[in-house]
């Protein structure tokens, strides 16, 4: 089955599912789209790091990258599979030598480990086509999930929290950052780290 490289184009808060997100993957050089349902904690995850921020500790999944890391375990590829009943499959495809093993996964997961490893992001094209004119996405979330996610919310700013009043100085808004990094609320440390950038280029 042919296999379409995908990459990620948005995040945003879910308008029909309280507390979820909506991961949309678009196909490369295509314009077709898999608007994908993940929870919070995923989409913090996979957010961090397209950000490349810093936990102050190592979340799940960069656990797992440090396991594979500390046992020369290469994860290769991630496959998005199957869409059963509004839920997509997906698998990591690891190697180590010339033993390559496929693992079964949440989507939000290999997502979250797949942009860990920087390794290439795929739907096989029967996904692809299924979805495209399936009935059992959710209308709203589809619309939500193309041009609207990618106004409310480009790559450099996967979250829209931050509600400072204006008059901090850089000084105060870093050293909020350092403590949001140190309690580990990533979502207000990206909005802070934004703030920041921007008040910088004035």
């Amino acid at each position: 089955m042919k296999k379409i490289e995908l990459e990620i184009v948005g995040i945003a808060y879910s308008q029909t599912s309280s507390g979820s997100y909506v991961l949309t993957l678009c196909e490369v050089d295509g314009k077709r789209k898999l608007p994908i349902i993940i929870g919070g904690f995923e989409a913090q995850a996979i957010a961090i790091e397209l950000e490349k921020m810093v936990p102050n500790r190592p979340l799940t999944h960069d656990l797992f990258k440090s396991f594979c890391e500390s046992f020369a375990v290469q994860v290769t590829e991630v496959i998005i599979y199957k869409f059963l009943e509004g839920v997509f499959f997906a698998k990591i495809i690891c190697k180590k030598d010339k033993h390559v093993t496929e693992i079964d996964s949440r989507t939000s997961d290999a997502v979250a480990i797949g942009v860990r490893f920087d390794c290439p992001i795929y739907a096989l094209e029967n996904v692809l086509t299924e979805v495209g004119n399936s009935k059992n996405l959710n209308e709203e979330e589809d619309e939500t999930s193309s041009e609207e996610i990618q106004e409310q919310l480009e790559l450099d700013k996967p979250f829209e929290d931050f509600e400072g009043e204006g008059n901090e100085s850089i000084e105060e808004l870093q050293k909020q950052l350092k403590e949001a990094i140190e309690r580990e609320e990533y979502e207000l440390a990206s909005q802070l780290r934004d703030e920041i950038a921007k008040r910088t280029l004035k």
